[in-house]
């Protein structure tokens, strides 16, 4: 079988730039002025930067808006099984024709010229939202915020920062506050932002940044606050109080991140159900998603089966409290991270909840920490940990003796789509 013509596109594009990543704005820039600066023409926009929750945040905020009669355009990062998942246009996925001809124009836009492969990306995402109706634009920051290919919007409806960890120190720096620095350059001038729960020194740039820009806050913890109560939500800020349903996406973080998303919708103008619609509407792929079909249940039919991107510290804390929400059962991993995350770091807060650990390789990922590298990370944190040659060995492994196992195959969003891909 042949291709998508998108593939064979994308493909190319991977060859514009000998990096994958190297942060600036300039290449943008010159791209965009060459396709008649289409950024210029969206929908209002909601920029969403931060370290952990974006993706949820923004798929929390299309759920309430799309419940409120709202066509929306959404822009994440990274896909899962295909690159058509990062491009939603007025809510649905891109089609192939669509994407493959906004990709082409932006090629022969660019020529030969240097450009990587998510800047050139972000045009084509840029380029189709200009030309289809919608009442607003959801951009996902791909890396930072301050040079990222996404920070090309002058006068957003709304930025926002998540919560601020450490991660990609090698392009962000090595510090909370350096991070931070470099997501508060989502801010402009004359803007709200709406800002998660933050650690006081992330806290303190961003709001440095805030008043350096001109920039309105809308604060966790002072302008605005959320908590779970008696099973529910409880969200109040200076418009009042509302006791909505508790997120569909599992855990305390899912809390927070459901805070950021009410307090987004409030300043956009949108009423209780909407807000109700973004907690109970909201869709998102391997966040601690559980999976009801394909050959690894066939291989394991009487095991619960989980699958969870979350790569980094923070993640991995977030992950072992939703974990600890769900009904006792005895839990094996199967983990599979790339070289360049912290994998003790990640692993430590679920040493304590899990029974087993499998570790694997990622299919096709030239950055894979192998099998036996994160296995010994494992056992360093005091883990019984072993080797698998792939998922399917490893959940066939667990089941020989634990055939109602709760299996959660975890650690890269990377390992997630190979896994979606794979169990389709």
């Amino acid at each position: 079988m042949n291709n998508p013509a998108s593939d064979v596109i994308l493909m190319r594009l991977m060859s514009l730039h000998p990096k994958i990543i190297d942060l600036t704005l300039d290449r943008m820039t010159r791209l965009l002025d060459a396709l008649g600066n289409p950024e210029r023409a969206l929908p209002p926009v909601i920029h969403v930067a931060g370290t952990n929750g974006k993706g949820s945040v923004s798929a929390m905020i299309r759920a309430g808006l799309e419940g409120a009669g709202d066509r929306v355009h959404a822009y994440t990062s990274p896909h899962l099984a295909r690159f058509h998942e990062r491009i939603r246009l007025a809510g649905e996925l891109i089609t192939e024709d669509a994407l493959a001809a906004a990709l082409e124009e932006c090629e022969q836009a660019n020529g030969p010229t240097q450009i990587t492969y998510f800047e050139i990306t972000t045009c084509a995402a840029l380029l189709a939202f200009s030309r289809t109706p919608a009442e607003y634009t959801i951009l996902e920051v791909g890396l930072g915020g301050r040079l990222d290919a996404t920070n090309v919007i002058d006068k957003p409806e709304v930025s926002i920062i998540t919560p601020v960890s450490i991660d990609h120190q090698q392009y962000l720096g090595d510090t909370i506050e350096e991070i931070a620095g470099e997501k508060a350059g989502v801010l402009k001038r004359g803007c709200f932002g709406v800002v998660g729960p933050q650690c006081d020194a992330a806290l303190a740039v961003i709001e440095a940044k805030a008043v350096q820009v001109g920039a309105t806050l809308k604060i966790h913890g002072q302008h605005w606050h959320v908590w779970e109560e008696n099973g529910r939500l409880i969200y109040q800020d200076e418009y009042g109080l509302l006791d909505l349903p508790m997120p569909v996406l599992i855990g305390a973080h899912q809390v927070q991140n459901a805070g950021i998303a009410i307090a987004t919708l409030r300043l956009l103008g949108k009423n209780e159900s909407a807000c109700s619609d973004a907690l109970t509407n909201v869709e998102w792929p391997a966040r601690l998603q559980k999976l009801r079909e394909g050959p690894l249940l066939e291989a394991a039919p009487n095991a619960e089966i989980w699958l969870d991107g979350g790569h980094n510290t923070a993640a991995g804390e977030a992950l072992a409290e939703a974990l600890g929400r769900l009904p006792e059962r005895p839990l094996h991993m199967i983990v599979g991270m790339l070289n360049t995350k912290d994998v003790r770091g990640y692993l430590a807060p679920l040493a304590k909840c899990a029974t087993t650990l499998q570790g694997v390789s990622i299919p096709g990922e030239a950055a894979t920490l192998s099998a036996g590298e994160t296995v010994a990370a494992a056992r360093d944190v005091g883990m019984d940990a072993q080797e698998a040659d792939s998922v399917l060995a490893a959940i066939q492994r667990i089941v020989i003796d634990h055939p109602e196992a709760r299996i959660l195959i975890c650690g890269s969003l990377y390992l997630a789509g190979n896994v979606l891909r794979e169990n389709a």
